[in-house]
């Protein structure tokens, strides 16, 4: 093994988390191992040593790579090779992102490349924690600028206790499952979901895991005091003091006014134009040899740090939010539900100027989503999917796929919405909700979530419980340790805030959470504040929305399928499939139905004709049931074929018998030349039971079932002794020999 290896490890939760550098990928800036277990992600940090002059944001780039080979497992498809990332990386590389992001110095603008390899995954230890660990550990260990560590911890709540890092498989029958990042001295970042957990728990459970971050971050600087390189150095930009006190001096009150206004498209029309009109302004200020004193970067940075102390200071000083709110006060809300005539289940949630289309559709179990990943989960028949257009932020621009934000705020819906959703054997229903976000202005994911409740009470789903959100905001003095909390956040709160603290749940409790921080962390104190301030929120929210639908519908959509459900012998499933599945895709072709199968029994009947589904229900009864065929019974069935020697008789869905031509006359003497000189296929006919053969093969007849007697039972003609019938020799001549008949030549 190479020298330059360092590991340390520590037990966390009775299991050896460890971090080892130094052995592979040596050329990133800096390198790790976690190991949990066994499961093991590689994470690399590679920075640029120069910064980008073209930008004004901090070019931080975080990949999670799923290899299928860490679970053993060969990727579906044709390629056979990972392609684009699985919703599961995507969010995995979102929680690796987040509590990170705050911790690079203010103003740098070199790129950053964070990637975390899934190298192994044992099924049992969760990697994204590892990811988190790793990226900050290999921050750590580089030269690139960083104020970490960040340590991660997962906390669940099983038989009442919480836990640290609990078994993947138990996390199934966890009551809460909740990741918490931070640094030895605050929290970063919280993200998770509850079972209608108390606001108390969640704190709790956030002290909890910030006891275990504490030992991860120190095993971090412990390696980095073995393996660790010198950082670059960096001047952080300086500010031209000059310039921002002739801006503010020249705005005077107009940036004031242009701020505090309620809506939001005149706020931003105001600062905009004041903005254009400030550069403008300076531009044309000159020195002495006619060169610009102030290029247009400055004078629109210098406007945006002004416009930001305006927001937070009226917030801070006189607690008057730029719409004219109390830092308590939540915006107008107006809902509508059957907004969609033709859809299952539709609703309108509108609150201030950022509004909501939610659109349920329900669907047969078999059209639930199958996942293709290195998780245990393969299959989910709750999703919920987030669009947000360019023209809900009035703005013009290219239409492409989900981004990484659709599908982070798609997640936290539809997490929201998870514990109250009703399980399959009451509700054997796949679920797909669509939240459409027409207008924006801020907290559009928690108006997705009021959304979703709204569509699937009006879809006829039996939630548990009705759900809200509402976010929540943070603006602080860290000079003074003032501070406070904003319920109900709007675009520019967010975009000039410290936190977004997004909280959703019934009126019982939480059942979703997401915390991101733009300080360096927040205190226990202040998180008490937030989610007791979000409860009282969120009851005002479910008030509201319960004024338009107090429950769910007990009728579902006319245009809904509906879905039958019936048990029936494992050992009959072949009998419904049919070879070849030939029997089934009759079935689902003749009654207009989707039919689907568990391998325990269960049949799952989807149609929106009550009069398929019946039909296809009792046909799989006939198929299924155990119905003793006995000599003598009588039926009346359908002819399904005709052959030269008889006609077969369903005698009832899935068996049938054989009527020979000598049965079909009453009269024996009666000789039927062809079955079709009687009757056609579709005719019903009854005929009674003569024979049962040990291979189940059932004759039949019609002259018994109109005479009662039963062929065997009718006298015969008395053969007289020694009438034994001809001789062959007086039967005819014989052919020729085989040798005597020639050949065709």
């Amino acid at each position: 093994m190479p020298p330059s290896v360092s590991t340390v490890a520590i037990d966390v939760a009775g299991r050896s988390l460890s971090l080892r550098t130094g052995l592979i990928a040596e050329q990133a800036s800096g390198s790790v191992e976690v190991r949990y277990g066994d499961s093991i992600v590689l994470v690399t940090a590679t920075g640029s040593q120069s910064a980008r002059e073209d930008i004004d944001f901090f070019p931080l780039s975080v990949d999670y790579e799923e290899r299928m080979y860490a679970a053993g497992k060969i990727p579906g498809g044709f390629i056979k090779r990972e392609g684009r990332p699985t919703e599961n990386a995507i969010l995995a590389g979102r929680l690796t992102d987040r509590p990170i992001r705050p911790l690079f110095p203010k103003g740098y603008r070199n790129e950053v490349q964070i990637i975390s390899t899934v190298l192994s995954a044992d099924q049992e230890n969760s990697p994204d924690i590892l990811s988190i660990i790793g990226a900050s550990t290999a921050l750590t260990l580089s030269p690139i600028p960083f104020d970490g560590p960040v340590g991660a911890a997962r906390i669940g709540m099983i038989d009442g206790e919480l836990v640290v890092n609990p078994l993947m498989p138990l996390l199934a029958d966890s009551a809460l499952n909740m990741v918490v990042a931070g640094t030895a001295d605050a929290i970063m970042m919280v993200e998770g979901e509850a079972d209608q957990v108390s606001e108390e728990t969640l704190v709790r459970a956030i002290e909890l895991a910030h006891d275990e971050i504490r030992r991860i971050v120190a095993m971090q600087l412990e390696l980095a005091n073995q393996a660790g390189k010198a950082k670059w150095a960096f001047s952080a930009p300086v500010e031209n003091e000059d310039l921002n006190m002739a801006v503010a001096g020249w705005l005077g009150d107009s940036l004031h006014a242009a701020v505090h206004n309620p809506d939001k498209v005149l706020r931003l029309e105001g600062t905009n134009d004041l903005r254009a009109q400030t550069i403008a302004h300076f531009a044309e200020q000159t020195d002495a040899s006619g060169a610009p004193l102030y290029s247009s970067k400055e004078v629109g940075g210098a406007f945006d740090k002004l416009l930001k102390k305006e927001v937070r200071s009226g917030i801070l000083d006189s607690g008057s939010r730029p719409d004219g709110r109390t830092p308590t006060e939540i915006r107008p809300i107006w809902t509508q539900v059957g907004y969609l005539p033709r859809a299952h289940g539709s609703a309108i949630f509108t609150r201030g100027q950022t509004q909501a289309v939610t659109v349920a559709t329900l669907g047969s179990t078999a059209e639930e989503q199958r996942l293709d990943s290195i998780g245990l989960e393969t299959t989910k028949r709750y999703i919920h999917h987030y669009n947000f257009p360019p023209y809900s932020v009035g703005e013009v621009r290219r239409m492409s796929g989900p981004g990484r934000r659709d599908i982070g705020h798609g997640a936290l819906a539809e997490r929201a919405l998870l514990a109250v959703i009703p399980d399959e054997t009451e509700f054997p229903y796949t679920m797909r909700v669509v939240s459409e976000i027409v207008s924006s202005n801020g907290s559009t994911s928690m108006a997705s979530v009021c959304g979703s409740t709204m569509a699937l009470m009006d879809a006829g789903v039996p939630i548990k419980s009705p759900v809200a959100g509402v976010a929540m905001g943070l603006v602080t003095d860290p000079e003074t340790g003032r501070y406070t909390v904003l319920t109900d956040i709007q675009g520019m709160e967010d975009a000039l805030g410290d936190m977004d603290f997004k909280v959703a749940g019934t009126s019982e409790g939480v059942t979703a959470i997401q915390m991101d921080i733009k300080v360096k962390g927040i205190t226990p104190a202040i998180m008490r504040e937030a989610l007791a301030q979000a409860h009282d929120g969120r009851l005002f929210i479910l008030g509201r929305m319960l004024e338009t639908i107090a429950a769910p519908r007990t009728e579902m959509s006319p245009y809904a399928p509906r879905v039958t459900r019936i048990k029936v012998n494992p050992e009959k499933i072949g009998a419904i499939i049919g070879p070849g599945g030939k029997m089934i895709r009759a079935l689902q072709d003749e009654t207009g139905t989707k039919i689907e199968i568990e391998d325990d029994g269960t049949v799952s009947i989807a149609s929106t004709d009550p009069a398929g589904a019946e039909k296809a229900l009792e046909k799989i009864r006939g198929l299924t049931q155990e119905i003793r065929i006995e000599k003598g019974d009588i039926y009346t069935g359908k002819i399904v074929s005709i052959m030269p020697y008889g006609a077969f008789v369903e005698l009832f869905p899935g068996r049938d018998g054989l009527v020979h031509i000598s049965e079909l006359s009453e009269d024996p003497a009666i000789r039927v030349a062809k079955v079709e000189d009687l009757f056609q296929v579709g005719d019903e006919i009854t005929v009674m039971v003569i024979e049962v053969a040990p291979n189940g093969k059932v004759s039949l007849s019609r002259r018994a079932a109109m005479t009662g007697v039963i062929p065997e039972d009718r006298p015969r003609p008395q053969r007289r002794e020694g009438d034994r019938g001809p001789r062959r020799d007086d039967r005819g001549p014989r052919g020729p020999r085989r040798e005597e008949r020639g050949s065709f030549e």
